[in-house]
């Protein structure tokens, strides 16, 4: 009688057209969509590219010429330099074909640009920094016995502090949208768990009334319907994670497989926090659906889905909450496994999400369990 329950409930969970759409369609296209909003935002806006400048020289400068030409030459080079006169230079200002313009008139250098961004202020500042080394030079060539030591030490790179990586590549800020589209598909399973709970009150549904009726025991027809809403979650979670992974080619780095499985165990809390909703009281399936879509919403916010930086606000504010907020605990596993070289903040996370789904497990076969009715 397990195994029949078992099969049934995942046909039946395959047959709720609304579930389909919620659980695989819809972050489908939620996720196409943050592909075509953030298409490489992150290579324009956040990492850095070389920065082109055109050179306007109205008297020859060999040393500045010489400088720039070196920097040309490096493997990662700070600018792209075009020689040209000002005329030119002016109409690629304006086309945005160069980020300013270096006008070298007597030994004078002077920059013009045309907005304010990162880019000017790098030319800025490189300009500034070749000014004060070109007098240092100028000035210390007066005492050509210090002359050498001096470039010795221009030359020289004085490191303060020590750079450590916490990740071999530079992480993307806008993943973090990727990650609680997962988080999101993983607490939308709550609706599967809603039904569970449902079809099981004599008083709410009319499958409940069948299966009060019947002569298997609840708590195997309970649990025979839990794990065979955790086989269709999981599968719901293996399809949008494999998407994200392999379709909008989200990088999650060299542990896919974990990916899946911390997805999975998220799908499991989602379904055990519909379950335990479901228990409670005896609400309509309308409201409590109502109840799990705005609380799987109001998590999946708190955690960055529509605000990339609200879960640091929180943490600023209340840490505590994103210790308890599903949808936090979920998508912190996928930056455990992105930023972090062990698995200790990894494990504890997925501990945390196992808890938690087992005390919504238990409460909502407590209150389910117990129910007693006077005639079916």
């Amino acid at each position: 009688m397990f195994l029949h329950n078992f099969k049934y409930e995942i046909l039946h969970s395959l047959r709720v057209k609304d579930l389909l759409f919620w659980l695989i369609l819809f972050p489908i296209v939620l996720g196409t969509f943050f592909k075509i909003a953030f298409n490489d935002i992150y290579e324009k806006s956040e990492q850095f590219s070389t920065v082109p400048i055109a050179v306007v020289e109205t008297s020859e400068d060999k040393i500045f010429h010489s400088v720039m030409d070196g920097i040309e030459q490096s493997d990662d080079p700070l600018f792209k330099v075009t020689y040209t006169d000002g005329d030119k230079a002016l109409d690629m200002l304006k086309n945005g074909k160069v980020m300013g313009i270096i006008r070298i008139d007597e030994g004078e250098k002077s920059l013009s640009v045309s907005g304010e961004g990162i880019e000017q202020t790098i030319i800025k500042s490189f300009l500034e920094q070749y000014a004060v080394q070109e007098q240092i030079i100028t000035d210390a060539a007066a005492n050509p016995q210090n002359l050498e030591s001096v470039i010795a030490a221009l030359n020289s790179e004085v490191k303060a502090n020590e750079t450590v990586p916490l990740t071999e590549d530079d992480p993307d800020p806008y993943v973090s949208y990727f990650y609680n589209l997962i988080a999101m598909v993983a607490l939308f399973g709550s609706l599967t768990g809603l039904h569970i709970a449902m079809e099981n009150q004599a008083n709410l549904h009319p499958l409940g009334a069948r299966k009060n009726c019947s002569p298997t025991p609840k708590l195997v027809s309970l649990t025979a319907s839990l794990l065979g809403s955790y086989v269709v979650q999981a599968v719901c979670v293996i399809i949008t994670v494999s998407y994200v992974a392999f379709v909008l080619k989200i990088d999650f780095g060299s542990r896919l497989p974990l990916v899946y499985i911390s997805g999975i165990l998220g799908g499991i809390l989602g379904v055990s926090m519909g379950f335990m909703v479901g228990s409670f009281g005896s609400m309509s399936e309308g409201a409590k659906t109502g109840i799990c879509m705005t609380v799987s919403m109001l998590c999946c916010f708190f955690s960055g889905l529509m605000v990339a930086n609200m879960k640091a606000l929180i943490a600023d504010k209340a840490p505590w909450f994103n210790k308890i907020n599903p949808a936090a605990l979920i998508s912190d596993t996928f930056y455990c496994l992105e930023i972090y070289s062990d698995y200790d903040r990894y494990i504890e996370k997925n501990i945390t999400m196992a808890i938690i789904s087992v005390i919504f497990i238990v409460i909502g076969f407590l209150l389910t369990r117990r129910k007693k009715y006077a005639s079916l």
